[in-house]
């Protein structure tokens, strides 16, 4: 599958979920077996040369794709989570939002001092979910080899907060403006 049919699988939503957004929904691409399959691949042959010890997915989609590649790869899988969703004792972190403030969480012990992890999430916008999820992770002891996403939205600056705090990041498709 090229690119750009793998793109034309990503809904776009406009004024979602609020005026002036135009939200980019990966589920449209989820729920096609093909574009999901070749997502994926894409995915492994990125993250294969790094050889994680665990794949760490970003709540709610990354778990998605987190999970499918960890699977592909025959490595483990860690969800990061928002506060109060983890049935165990957890560590965690709370970082900003455009509009306030939230926390993410894991398992306490999960990811050992040491543990080499590859991070995955759906989207990359402004960076700060992922970067509060490394940030995180480093705070355990992991070694973040990379941040890697289905999505970039390039004008927004993830990738580029991301690359600021030294941690190395790829999507597979990217959409500029609108």
């Amino acid at each position: 599958m090229s690119t750009d049919s793998l793109t034309a699988l990503v809904r776009t939503i406009p004024d979602f979920p609020k005026p002036g957004i135009m939200f980019r929904d990966i589920t449209t691409l989820l729920a096609d077996g093909d574009g999901l399959r070749d997502l994926v691949d894409r995915m492994a042959a990125v993250a294969r040369p790094l050889d994680p010890d665990l794949i760490v997915g970003i709540e709610a989609r990354g778990f998605i794709l987190g999970a499918a590649l960890a699977l592909a790869l025959g490595k483990g899988f860690v969800p990061v989570r928002k506060a109060g969703k983890l049935p165990g004792r957890t560590v965690g972190i709370d970082y900003c939002l455009e509009y306030g403030t939230d926390r993410l969480e894991i398992h306490e012990g999960q990811v050992p001092a040491g543990t080499r992890v590859l991070l995955v999430d759906d989207l990359i916008a402004t960076g700060g979910t992922a970067l509060a999820a490394a940030q995180l992770l480093r705070e355990q002891g992991a070694s973040v080899l990379m941040a890697l996403f289905a999505i970039d939205l390039p004008d927004l600056g993830g990738m580029a907060a991301l690359a600021a705090d030294g941690v190395a990041a790829q999507a597979i498709i990217a959409f500029d403006g609108e």
